[in-house]
């Protein structure tokens, strides 16, 4: 939290001086950052200043991450209600966005609608299908966890297993 603090700090900083000129990229930067922090008024906020102020018109990028913001804080329908109001097509960032969030709190109806698009967006790829399986799985409707899984199977999508791993200081 210290870091996301120290960005909306900074980026704070920037706006006040006078030498420094804020891109698109600062934005998606500090909308990041407030997604984690779950700062949604102050994304909002930022949003509209970006466009009003420094009349940069949003990209994919900051429709995702307020998609994001959104979804992180539970605003689910608020979310989708921003993808359905894009001047652009949303791309596989801001509906991967919304099916993680759907995820993440359970609405198994928004989250068929984000994997929909998805599906168009990416036929090939095995992982957003898995999300939905996980999904059903714990809202114990195994019935979608099967025909899921039979629908990959059909289509050979195959999901493999990732990896992660990070490294401790000591």
């Amino acid at each position: 939290m210290v870091t996301v603090m120290k960005a909306i700090e900074l980026f704070d900083q920037m706006e006040k001086s006078e030498g420094n000129k804020l891109d698109h990229l600062t934005f998606t930067a500090v909308l990041t950052a407030c997604s984690h922090a779950g700062m949604v008024e102050h994304g909002q906020s930022l949003l509209l200043l970006m466009q009003q102020k420094y009349k940069i018109v949003p990209r994919l990028e900051h429709y995702a991450c307020m998609v994001d913001l959104l979804g992180r804080a539970g605003n689910l329908n608020e979310a989708y209600d921003m993808i359905k109001k894009m001047p652009v097509k949303p791309d596989l960032f801001v509906w991967g966005a919304l099916l993680g969030a759907c995820r993440n709190h359970g609405d198994i109806g928004l989250a068929e609608v984000a994997a929909r698009h998805l599906a168009e967006l990416e036929p090939e790829n095995a992982g957003n299908n898995m999300l939905m399986s996980n999904l059903y799985a714990d809202a114990g409707s195994w019935e979608n966890v099967s025909r899921s899984k039979k629908m990959m199977k059909r289509k050979r999508l195959k999901n493999f297993p990732g990896c992660s791993w990070i490294e401790e200081a000591t």
